[in-house]
């Protein structure tokens, strides 16, 4: 939903508050920068008057007081100014980082189904080049219009001193000017977002195109990628034309504006020095302050290209923290020290949110006791994978329960849950980093000693000690360094250093040759030892011992027994074993 500029700004506000004496002393300079500006009219109007009235006035002496005083505020303005580019961007680095570290736990807390609908060059622009522009935002929104605030209405102040009726005649155009400039800038706002958006895309497809690398070239698609590179590329071109035929507009609408201010000042200032009322040195004071305000008119022009693209990073930062996370600790949350394994799914249905009429899972009930090896077979499309993910609550059922030890999974404390369930997928995932910290990452803290026992038990031991640097070697983005064996039994041993009760195994060795998936399932049948283990297998071989096979289709649960019962009683596994 689009937010408003004020709404923006007031929840922007409270990041202002950890740095609030910062912000002020900014202010506070700002305000001295200020001063130096508006009283150098004054000087001048003051020697030029004197000079009129009697030119014997105008001594050296005096003259040299007036140039000390403005050398005394030169020195304040420059002291000052370098506090406001020094520690007031200081300030704005900061509020940014608290900005992106607060952006980052909470993409963290999301939900899968948040990242499955969510593109992750998308997130990527909004963590990085979103918040680059809020550093600058953050220093000088404050300061800019509190310096324009400030000289705008100084100079109306001293300029109806002066001569009202000349005064309000120069300050109607102001309100005239802002309202035209205000539909200018809000035009800047759309497109600003729409470019922040296609940064999203071309992020987004560069990862893509760049993490399928292997397949692009195996396929000789090099061509095809940089076509659809050339054309998210050229779309961005679009909307930074149509960003700058505005910009170009409300630049040359505020330059105008400039001139009829001039234009009234020439006009209004000499009929009125016509008629005796107003001197020569107050028309000059006049100009002067014109120049000043428009100059500030114009910093302020300029500051709103910074400004748009400062709250649109704002606006997108809010979207993303806006969104609520699908799975949450549930209040007074049970942190059980010690699970058996025992798993229950009673009258089950689940169907995911944005296609609520298209049930996965149906009244489907299932009784895995502790220690058991149950397998889950069956066509796709049966909800074996969505049966796993219910368990350490990644989705949440529909209806029903899903019951460990008799309690029920959305009352365990996530961190616990999640701690006594360990994972072994097909797709392994090895971050960008040395084989000991993959494998640490199952226990943060692992001593050596123990990240190499937990190799051991995985089969890992021996074909790390032959890398190049052993358990320091870097694995590549991904792992690409790294067999496709040998990744899944990395992956296998940081469930070994996990050590949890109970074990989900996705189709672990489906992707894997005959050898490889000889030496993992060697490996995974030491981790599943004493556990709970719940496998979801395509190649039946593997899940012949298994406790209970149970055989899943799209009208749920069809079959159940163990591999030979189910072969005897010649049914849908029977006929998928066969095959």
């Amino acid at each position: 939903m689009k937010q408003s500029t004020a709404r923006l700004l007031k929840r922007f506000m409270p990041y202002f508050k950890p740095y609030g004496k910062i912000l002020a002393l900014d202010l506070l300079c700002a305000a001295l920068t200020t001063l130096c500006e508006i009283v150098l009219p004054m000087l001048v109007r003051y020697l030029a008057q004197v000079g009129i009235d009697d030119i014997t006035q105008l001594t050296l002496e005096l003259i040299l007081k007036v140039a000390v005083l403005y050398f005394v505020l030169r020195i304040i303005d420059v002291t000052a100014q370098y506090f406001m580019s020094n520690i007031g961007h200081v300030m704005g680095a900061r509020i940014e980082t608290d900005m992106r570290s607060a952006l980052f736990k909470h993409i963290e807390k999301l939900s899968f189904s948040y990242f499955a609908e969510t593109k992750v060059g998308q997130l990527m622009a909004r963590i990085t080049s979103d918040l680059f522009d809020v550093t600058e935002f953050a220093h000088h929104c404050p300061e800019e219009f509190f310096i324009a605030g400030l000289k705008i209405a100084v100079s109306f102040t001293i300029l109806c001193t002066i001569n009202v009726p000349l005064t309000l005649i120069i300050f109607a155009i102001v309100p005239i000017m802002a309202v035209v400039c205000a539909k200018f800038n809000h035009k800047m706002r759309v497109t600003f977002a729409k470019n922040r958006k296609q940064v999203g895309e071309v992020n987004a497809q560069v990862e893509d195109s760049l993490l399928g690398i292997r397949v692009v070239k195996s396929f000789t698609g090099e061509q095809r990628e940089i076509e659809k590179f050339e054309r998210g590329n050229q779309e961005w071109l679009n909307i930074k034309r149509e960003n700058y035929r505005y910009m170009g507009a409300f630049n040359a609408t505020t330059r105008a504006f400039d001139g009829c201010m001039y234009i009234a000042v020439i006009l209004g200032g000499g009929l009125f020095m016509m008629h005796g009322q107003i001197t020569p040195a107050d028309l000059m004071a006049y100009l002067l302050y014109v120049t000043t305000l428009l100059a500030t008119i114009r910093r302020i022009v300029e500051f709103t290209e910074q400004f748009q693209r400062g709250m649109t990073g704002i606006e997108r930062y809010f979207e993303v923290m806006d969104e609520i996370p699908d799975i949450e600790n549930p209040e007074n949350a049970v942190k059980p020290e010690k699970i058996s394994g025992d798993i229950t799914f009673s009258d089950v249905s689940f169907a995911y949110k944005d296609d609520p009429d298209t049930a996965i899972l149906s009244h489907l009930d299932l009784d895995i006791k502790s220690g058991q090896s149950v397998a889950l077979v069956g066509p796709s499309g049966g909800g074996k994978t969505t049966i796993c993910n219910l368990i350490p609550r990644f989705y949440d059922v529909t209806s029903g329960s899903v019951m460990i030890d008799g309690i029920d999974v959305r009352t365990i404390d996530l961190d616990t849950l999640r701690g006594k369930i360990g994972v072994v997928q097909q797709d392994v995932y090895l971050f960008s980093g040395t084989i000991f910290e993959n494998i640490a990452y199952g226990k943060p803290g692992a001593t050596k000693e123990e990240v190499v026992e937990a190799a051991k038990k995985a089969g890992a031991h021996e074909f790390i000690l032959s890398t190049p640097n052993g358990y320091q070697t870097y694995v590549g983005e991904r792992g690409v360094r790294l067999s496709g064996g040998q990744k899944q039994r990395l992956s296998i041993a940081r469930v070994f250093l996990k050590n949890p009760p109970l074990l989900i195994l996705d189709e672990a060795t489906s992707a894997l040759d005959n050898e490889s998936e000889h030496i993992v399932q060697q490996s995974l049948e030491r981790l599943a030892e004493g556990r709970t283990v719940l496998t979801i297998a395509h190649r039946l071989t593997t899940i012949k011992n298994a406790d209970k096979i149970v055989v899943l289709t799209e009208d749920g649960i069809c079959e159940q027994g163990t591999h030979a019962e189910l072969l005897e009683k010649g049914g849908i596994y029977a006929k998928l074993y066969n095959i």
